[in-house]
């Protein structure tokens, strides 16, 4: 009677606080949910790590990797390619955990495309002008970036139709508790547990 791990997308634009959700979901729920770990191309930010943020390859080796099929999906953001390790998801979901997939909006919809019994799950700020505050209050950006990642926010939630759930992150650990009570609805759904209820009534 033990259910599947479920595959958790979560989207939203840049500066919606995914990444900060997700922690939050790993540091209060960690014994259900494992972050699936994206291959990028970008470099290292201060205080990555390989192998715990992301895996860091060079384009060559991406394009080899999603020639061989090992990504569930794979896109170019902001200049650089991001990509989902396939063996990794599977091998967990097998295991019985949750798998969250922090990715934006056109992997978000590829993983629709290929996994569409997963739960999409997209994040937005209160207000749009607190996005323009939050992304501006990194100070790691040039005007011009600043106006690209506005542009492209602007975008992206354009296709929050296209997702199951929608949370306003106005608070963590509220935004946290919220998801897993989402994943706690989605693993009593019938259709995801192994129950034979013809064999239940026979005893």
């Amino acid at each position: 009677m033990k259910s599947k791990g479920l595959l958790i997308v979560i989207s939203g634009p840049s500066g919606a606080g995914k990444g900060t959700i997700c922690r939050e979901l790993l540091r209060s729920y960690s014994k259900n949910i494992e972050l699936s770990i994206s291959v990028t191309t970008r470099k290292p930010r201060d205080g990555e790590t390989e192998g715990v943020n992301y895996f860091f390859r060079d384009k060559e080796e991406f394009v080899r990797m999603a020639e061989n099929g090992e990504f569930i999906e794979y896109a170019k953001v902001h200049g650089n390619y991001y990509g989902t390790p396939k063996k990794y998801v599977m091998d967990k979901l097998k295991e019985g955990k949750n798998v969250i997939l922090e990715i934006d909006v056109q992997g978000g919809m590829k993983v629709k495309y290929v996994f569409c019994e997963a739960v999409f799950i997209f994040v937005i700020p209160p207000t749009f002008e607190e996005l323009k505050k939050r992304i501006e209050g990194r100070g790691t950006e040039t005007e011009k970036d600043i106006c690209n990642r506005l542009k492209n926010a602007y975008n992206e939630i354009g296709h929050a139709n296209n997702y199951d759930y929608i949370i306003v992150n106005d608070n963590i650990k509220d935004a946290a508790e919220k998801i897993y009570c989402i994943l706690t609805a989605e693993k009593c759904r019938l259709s995801r547990c192994n129950i034979d209820l013809d064999k239940f009534r026979e005893g």
